[in-house]
């Protein structure tokens, strides 16, 4: 599904856990990986918000042993 300005979003994924927006036709930069979720900007963003509960890299979890469980 397009936005209302015809842009195709996707939810990529570092390998700290951050989540970013990207436009779905990009190829994905060194480090990041398709998260699975594509469509509207709206609705990626939406996703990331429910997803992304703690913005601390997972390294930083990790060491302060909380890390969450992966995804």
């Amino acid at each position: 599904m397009r936005d209302e300005a015809g842009q195709d979003y996707k939810v990529v994924v570092n390998g700290e856990e951050q989540y970013s927006l990207w436009p779905a036709d990009r190829d994905n930069a060194p480090g990041w990986r398709d998260a699975g979720v594509s469509g509207a900007r709206e609705t990626c963003l939406a996703w990331i918000q429910a997803a992304w509960t703690d913005l601390r890299p997972a390294t930083l979890r990790a060491r302060q042993g909380s890390a969450a469980p992966a995804r």
